[in-house]
């Protein structure tokens, strides 16, 4: 059987996967000390968040178009090497203004990485090894979800600054890239207004705009509910420390890499659609779950859930977004979902930061639960079996 994990472009979009994912989850446990740092509420804290995934929300259409006329590496390289250096450098931040700044150029850096590397699979692998790959890098971007807070919390117990100068790891892999990377481009001739036609017409089928908002339903969970305001959750509940945090995230996203390591399996068993229903239940029971919990340490069996919806849910629907156009508008394809992506992140903390305000922390969980049920409804009753 072919090792798939073995092939050495295939571990160059684990890398980009990595720091695509670095921005976030590298600070995830910082959080509360950066409140305190820089006296700021919990509403506040959001635009931390919101300011970084802002810029994919703008330019991830642009990435798209960019990425399938000009080429993958052209695009990627200068993105690696600006999340870098702006990322690091919100370490100097004097204050939350120059915090923001260097956070929205971070997050233009960001942008094209987390539309890139879906576009990459798919060009590289079809059928079973698309979904295999896609499991792999989903299993990979786990890993480095519960890696990074982990490290992110033992380095804001030094101080809350420090976690910012990891994204200097994405410029050492940008040099690698440049050099070693070879995957296939996009030769289009094409004129610009008939691609954008034919990548259009592509994206208005019923599966793609189910798996769009399957997209937006799930990030918004993973963005409001867990990313920005479970720390505060277990910090003002359990007066848990940074490094506490970083391990409920880990036990989290160590169940979603075992999930999505079998993602190729379990697509071929009991077809996508079910595997994203599934998902949904998975993330109704966690957000139920998470604000009832007795003691910290009994959070880990809701977010359990979560992390099972994670690896069951994201690789499944990349997967099959993927596989829905060719090299040749495949960016464009990737980068509409990006965007899409992007602005439930941006949303996220300041609809769960409303939410918060105005009914306490439950709310924000009931409307997890909201969220988790339109991912079922569009499982079972909107997208059609491929």
């Amino acid at each position: 059987m072919r090792k798939l994990y073995l092939d050495k472009n295939l571990q160059y979009v684990f890398s980009v996967t990595l720091m695509a994912i670095l921005g976030v989850s590298s600070i995830i446990p910082a959080l509360p000390d950066i409140m305190h740092g820089l006296e700021i509420g919990p509403v506040g804290i959001g635009l931390v968040i919101s300011i970084f995934t802002l810029p994919g929300m703008i330019f991830s259409p642009l990435v798209g178009i960019l990425a399938d006329r000009m080429g993958r590496k052209r695009v990627l390289v200068p993105s690696l090497f600006l999340f870098g250096i702006s990322g690091a450098a919100c370490f100097f931040a004097p204050n939350l203004h120059s915090l923001l700044i260097l956070r929205f150029l971070q997050g233009s850096g960001a942008a094209p990485l987390g539309v890139l590397y879906g576009t990459i699979i798919g060009d590289l692998y079809e059928g079973r090894d698309r979904a295999t790959a896609m499991g792999y890098n989903a299993a990979v971007l786990s890993i480095g979800t519960a890696a990074f807070p982990a490290v992110g919390g033992l380095l804001a117990m030094i101080g809350w600054r420090w976690p910012f100068l990891l994204p200097l790891l994405a410029i050492p892999v940008g040099l690698a890239i440049a050099s070693g990377m070879n995957t296939p481009e996009p030769r289009t001739k094409e004129k610009l207004a008939s691609y954008l036609k034919n990548a259009l017409s592509q994206m208005r089928s019923r599966n793609a705009l189910g798996l769009f908002c399957c997209t937006l339903l799930t990030f918004t969970v993973l963005y409001g509910p867990i990313v920005t305001y479970l720390p505060i959750l277990l910090d003002q509940r359990y007066h848990a420390s940074p490094a506490a945090i970083g391990m409920i995230f880990f036990a989290s996203s160590m169940i979603t890499a075992l999930a999505s390591f079998q993602i190729g399996k379990l697509s071929d068993r009991f077809g996508p659609r079910t595997l994203i229903a599934a998902g949904g239940v998975c993330y109704a029971v966690s957000m139920l779950g998470l604000p009832h919990m007795p003691g910290f340490w009994h959070s880990i069996a809701p977010v359990t859930f979560f992390g099972l919806a994670q690896g069951l849910t994201i690789p499944t629907v990349m997967t099959m977004l993927s596989s829905m156009a060719g090299i040749e508008q495949r960016g464009a394809f990737m980068a509409v979902n990006g965007t899409i992506l992007r602005t439930a992140q941006t949303l996220a903390p300041m609809l769960m930061g409303g939410l918060f305000a105005a009914f306490g922390m439950e709310a924000v969980y009931l409307g997890g639960v909201l969220c988790a049920l339109g991912i079922i409804v569009l499982a079972i009753f909107v997208m059609r079996k491929q």
